[in-house]
């Protein structure tokens, strides 16, 4: 059998346990098929990056697969005519990942794109020497090439 990782998004307007009672209906529909059902993550009500149906939000939940093609492909038929589901998608996995998913993680635990090492610069210091660039010149405008005027709040 082969593993999935299957997030599916559905709709606002319905509670917890409505998302809980879905994953419970599909994950009976996998174990009739012959699979199995690992972890299953709720991510909660997250709003959506355009709208979806006419959702802006969606409760988005995580659930990983040990079954057979057909067993999903089945899943995926009967989530098509669910008007509960907005979106789904599957994706199969060398393996499952242990522990939570980067959505359940707290934003503490993630590296964040900006903490890369800035030497002793900071966050916005001068950018030091330019090597073997000699330096710019006086700025200047972008129309012409008369040195650019200082402004009241270049002269601080």
């Amino acid at each position: 059998m082969a593993l999935y990782e299957h997030v599916f998004l559905a709709r606002q307007d319905i509670s917890n346990q409505q998302v809980d009672q879905l994953v419970e209906t599909y994950r009976g529909v996998l174990e009739a098929n012959g699979g199995k059902v690992g972890k299953v993550e709720n991510w909660g009500l997250k709003t959506l990056t355009y709208r979806i149906k006419k959702n802006r939000k969606a409760y988005y939940t995580l659930i990983n697969i040990d079954a057979p093609a057909s067993a999903v492909q089945e899943m995926e038929r009967q989530m098509r005519f669910n008007e509960d589901i907005l979106r789904y998608m599957t994706i199969r996995v060398e393996e499952h990942e242990d522990g939570p998913s980067a959505m359940m993680q707290k934003r503490d635990d993630r590296p964040r794109r900006g903490d890369r090492d800035r030497g002793d610069r900071g966050d916005r210091g001068d950018r030091g020497d330019r090597g073997d660039r000699g330096d710019r010149g006086p700025r200047r405008d972008r129309d012409d090439d008369r040195p650019r005027r200082p402004r009241d709040s270049d002269s601080e």
